[in-house]
């Protein structure tokens, strides 16, 4: 894997755009224009890693687009030493964005192929504090559980209720709400029976669904 001046360039030219569209939290710029996004991308898509668009990864899943990753990860509000989980892990970015950020990230994957190859990548970047699961992410990580943030990279029809049990008294959850278009959902749980939620924008994500997919039919990852 190579991280040449140009593209160091390049990724410093869409910080800038990012600022121009509105985010305006230093961390995640300063953790997005160090982490060379064509590390996560197919090598067909490298020439265009630093455009501000989605991009497929396979198995009709995308990496988001550079602006959403900033977005979401600004309404997280993450602190270092936080407890983040990470509903779609897909490529490894938006968790290894958290994991510069200094969170303890924990992140899962329904897709076992996805999880396989973003666990690699996040390993041989030196990511030692974002773990992968292959589990079925409505559920969340109950044995992992109480979580300061919860993220969700997939757009769901309504907050899995498992999520918001999960998440610690003033904690915040932020998840894609709705059917075609989603409205970004940022949700602070201020007591133990009591939540805020507001809606922050309207995003387009793939759908967030239950279960899990094997790479190979009755093959289980350790």
């Amino acid at each position: 894997m190579k991280d040449t001046y140009r593209h160091k360039g390049m990724r410093r030219q869409l910080i800038e755009e990012l600022r121009r569209k509105g985010i305006t939290d230093e961390r995640v710029l300063q953790a997005m224009e160090h982490l060379p996004r064509h590390y996560f991308l197919d090598k067909a898509f490298e020439e265009h890693a630093y455009e501000d668009k989605p991009f497929p990864i396979g198995h009709e899943q995308t990496i988001s687009q550079p602006y959403t990753v900033a977005f979401q990860t600004e309404l997280l509000r993450v602190r270092k030493r936080d407890k983040v989980l990470e509903i779609g892990t897909g490529s490894g970015y938006q968790a290894a964005v958290l994991a510069l950020m200094g969170a303890r990230v924990f992140t899962v994957e329904r897709y076992e192929a996805l999880y396989r190859s973003a666990k690699e990548l996040l390993e041989a970047l030196g990511m030692k504090n974002a773990r992968c699961f292959f589990r079925d992410g409505s559920k969340g990580l109950p044995e992992f559980a109480p979580f300061d943030r919860i993220i969700a990279t997939a757009g769901a029809t309504e907050v899995p209720e498992a999520l918001k049990k999960q998440l610690a008294v003033g904690g915040i959850l932020v998840i894609p709400v709705g059917a075609e278009v989603q409205d970004m959902r940022r949700i602070v749980r201020t007591s133990e029976t009591e939540f805020i939620e507001e809606d922050t924008g309207s995003f387009r994500f793939v759908p967030f669904l239950g279960g899990t997919e094997p790479a190979m039919p009755g093959k289980t990852p350790p």
